[in-house]
């Protein structure tokens, strides 16, 4: 597996690109929807089958079922390729959801604009929007890769989260960048920033 950084290609403060998209049973969520009376709202890149993103599948669970609690919305995105890559099919996606306590919407990117329109690169790619919908952070879940058998905390999306909480404002740059799988992109449909 090769090893993909973000691209940091939103800038701080950058607003969130708007998208509606579906989820796994056909359940239309726009990002209005989404963010609505919400103090913070976090966008996570993934897919199903990329080790990076089982790496951290029940910690983003857990953190998620935190956060809501004090008003930050999660949602997952999956903008693979599913005619190469069957696993991350949206069919598949909420079998996968419920495995990992995923209790936040799991989306699917056919047309892979909204992945675009966010610059993400790999999987898992994190991005959290303050209440006003403008970036506060992009990164890393934490520093934990596969097979490294470092314990997963989240530490830095919680800290941007925590930031934004307490002062209306995410941590001071530079972020550290996420990394795992290249988004699987449709033949002809990669993005310039690849």
């Amino acid at each position: 597996m090769a090893e993909v950084p973000s691209t940091f290609r939103l800038e701080r403060g950058a607003a969130a690109p708007d998208f509606s998209l579906v989820d796994g049973h056909g359940n239309a969520y726009s990002l209005a929807q989404i963010a609505s009376e919400r103090r913070a709202v976090v966008i996570a890149f993934v897919c199903n089958h990329c080790p990076f993103v089982i790496h951290l599948a029940d910690a983003l669970g857990a953190c998620a079922r935190e956060y809501l609690a004090k008003g930050v919305q999660f949602v997952a995105v999956n903008a693979n390729d599913v005619a190469n890559y069957p696993d991350d099919a949206p069919e598949k996606m909420p079998a996968f959801a419920q495995s990992h306590s995923w209790d936040f919407p799991y989306l699917y990117d056919e047309s892979q604009e909204v992945a675009k329109a966010y610059a993400a690169a790999c999987t898992p790619d994190f991005y959290v929007f303050d209440g006003d919908l403008k970036l506060a952070y992009a990164g890393q879940f934490d520093s934990t890769r596969p097979g490294r058998g470092d314990e997963i905390t989240g530490a830095d999306l919680r800290a941007a989260i925590d930031a934004v909480l307490e002062s209306g404002e995410g941590p001071a740059q530079p972020w550290q960048p996420s990394s795992g799988c290249n988004i699987k992109w449709k033949a002809g449909n990669a993005p310039d920033y690849f």
